[in-house]
């Protein structure tokens, strides 16, 4: 049964599917002292359910088994760490205009592409067991420990960034999930390969990886620009380079990735347009352009306030001149938020500028 259930998955256009049991987690007590420790800043939703992440039972009652899915957003060629990698191999470039967007962002939104699949594969498997069995699929949004279960049925390993590893797809993979009442033999489990490298800890720009597999979400990057709503602690603003929608740092330093196979459902799904956006550009955005440009993409989670935000940081960061007049004209935005951090790049553009004019 197995069998014919990743064979439908496959031609559904996962690039891997593997099984685990619907037991609880073994991570489970670690997740409840990140929370104790307030370290997913502002994402309330993970505290309120909690309960449901640690115990697959509260999720699904009556589940025996997970299937495990994954997305591979890979390119090719691949892309490969280097031996010694540097800050030019994946840091944003501050000489450009353009933003930077993580490469999982550059698509029509994957819950949309991977949701109608998954919905596919329910129905599948549900027809497969017959009429007694009752099934739920997730993408990403569903409370469940996804990386954890992915690494106990085989899918991959947590790697030292807490992200899932994969020896065949790197760092470049979307999870999804099939809680299920049929019962299916569970696949061994994925060790940690990680060994010595801690290249992840070293390439994180905030320090957010503040221990091998210890993340503190309120320094990351992806949360700041992403889940975070209000405003971004001044001081990190100066580390998010020109990164507008989330980060790949820690991902794209991982020598996993010189094995990394090219996926096959999300290339049709590219966006082009969403790989370096012009900064200057995004800040002309109202309301309406945004959702008629921005809709059906990952970047609608942040909304035109969150994105004008972090592309007010971004352009302070670069330091032009040549902005001033478009943040001139952002500061009397009639979103505070939008305003407060047009100030802000407004502040650091003349400081910068007065910096590199002051004789050495």
């Amino acid at each position: 049964m197995k069998a014919v259930i990743r064979q439908c998955a496959l031609k559904l256009g996962f690039d891997d599917c593997r099984f685990t049991s619907a037991a609880p987690p073994g991570s489970a007590p670690f997740f409840i002292q990140w929370l104790d420790k307030n370290r997913q800043g502002s994402m309330d939703y993970l505290r309120r359910n909690a309960p449901q992440r640690i115990d697959p039972q509260k999720v699904l009652p009556g589940a025996k088994s997970i299937i495990l899915l994954a997305v591979s957003y890979g390119t090719n060629p691949p892309a490969a760490a280097r031996s010694t990698p540097g800050p030019e191999t994946i840091s944003p470039s501050l000489a450009s205009r353009d933003g930077v967007v993580a490469r999982y962002a550059r698509y029509t939104d994957y819950h949309t592409v991977m949701g109608q699949r998954l919905a596919a594969l329910t129905r599948f498997v549900d027809r497969l067991g017959g009429g007694a069995i009752r099934s739920a699929w997730f993408v990403d949004a569903g409370p469940i420990l996804e990386r954890d279960l992915a690494q106990r049925g085989g899918l991959g390993f947590v790697g030292k960034h807490t992200g899932l590893i994969s020896r065949r797809f790197g760092n470049w993979i979307l999870l999804g999930e099939i809680l299920t009442s049929l019962e299916l033999e569970p696949d061994p489990p994925e060790a940690n390969h990680c060994g010595s490298c801690v290249r992840c800890l070293e390439a994180c720009p905030t320090q957010a990886i503040t221990a091998p597999f210890q993340l503190d979400a309120r320094r990351c990057i992806s949360y700041l620009t992403i889940e975070n709503k209000g405003p971004i602690p001044a001081e990190l603003r100066p580390a998010i380079g020109t990164r507008i929608f989330g980060c790949d740092d820690c991902l794209a330093v991982c020598p996993w990735n010189r094995f990394a196979r090219e996926g096959r459902l999300l290339q049709r799904w590219a966006r082009p347009d969403l790989h370096t956006p012009n900064l200057l550009e995004l800040l002309t955005l109202d309301d309406i352009r945004f959702k008629h440009t921005y809709g059906g993409t990952p970047l609608a989670r942040a909304k035109r306030r969150g994105l004008l935000r972090n592309v007010c940081v971004a352009l302070g960061n670069r330091g032009d001149p040549a902005a001033l007049p478009a943040l001139g004209r952002t500061t009397t935005d009639p979103e505070p938020l939008i305003a407060e951090h047009a100030r802000w790049a407004l502040a650091e553009i003349q400081r910068l500028t007065r910096s590199r004019s002051t004789p050495r």
